[in-house]
């Protein structure tokens, strides 16, 4: 069985960021919420961006571009970093100058500067939403617990997070999971826990945000939880 998808090394997993140093597998078009930087340790990376081809040595994808892994390389250093919490210029300039390890990459993040929730409200649905993770998640309760109508909550999430309630409990999820495989569970006890219906849920989650399956992604990925 070919392997070019297949994902090895390290995932080092923060509150807001996450980061993975090894080898990358080729990926199917996909788009995710998170800002990622890909830095290449040995050849160039080739990846498709919004369906243009890229050879290089560095690339920035802003949150919600389309993009995919063209060709697998053995050495990359990628960063995921929630928008809700990096500005995209300000992230850029915290690695711009940073050595390409993962302790000075996540000791460079502990540094950069947080965007502050200026509106209360997103604040208590936030917090709302990890208390919530594990069941069902309407977006109902969420406006109830932050005080606001539910049109209201849509146009708060929309406006200063940057995607539907649905698509940032969706990526919630799959890092409570990956936090929960760390600490001991298997697959499905992940999944059930974080809030999947199963493993083939969360599998399905994984390929449509990251482009690759949990057996591709996570099985040969040493998984470490930073807070």
């Amino acid at each position: 069985m070919s392997n070019e998808h297949e994902w090895k090394g390290q995932l080092w997993l923060g509150r807001d960021y996450g980061l993975v140093h090894g080898k990358l597998g080729r990926t199917a078009p996909h788009a995710h919420y998170a800002h990622q930087v890909m830095i290449a340790g040995g050849q160039p990376l080739q990846v498709s961006l919004e369906g243009t081809p890229q050879v290089t040595d560095r690339l920035f994808i802003e949150s919600l571009r389309n993009h995919a892994i063209m060709q697998g390389s053995d050495n990359v250093l990628c960063i995921y970093a929630e928008p809700l919490m990096f500005e995209a210029q300000a992230l850029q300039d915290c690695l711009a100058d940073v050595e390409p390890s993962l302790p000075a990459i996540a000791q460079a993040l502990l540094q950069c500067p947080r965007r502050p929730l200026t509106d209360p409200r997103i604040g208590r649905a936030l917090q709302a939403l990890d208390s919530l993770l594990a069941g069902k998640v309407s977006a109902a309760s969420l406006a109830a617990q932050a005080h606001v109508s539910l049109s209201q909550l849509e146009r708060l999430f929309t406006r200063q997070v940057g995607l539907p309630v649905r698509r940032l409990v969706l990526w919630r999820r799959l890092r409570l999971a990956m936090a929960l495989m760390l600490s001991g569970s298997n697959l499905t006890e992940a999944a059930h826990a974080a809030g999947f219906a199963d493993a083939a849920h969360l599998s399905r989650s994984l390929k449509k945000i990251f482009g690759v399956t949990a057996s591709h992604g996570l099985n040969g990925m040493h998984i470490r939880l930073l807070d």
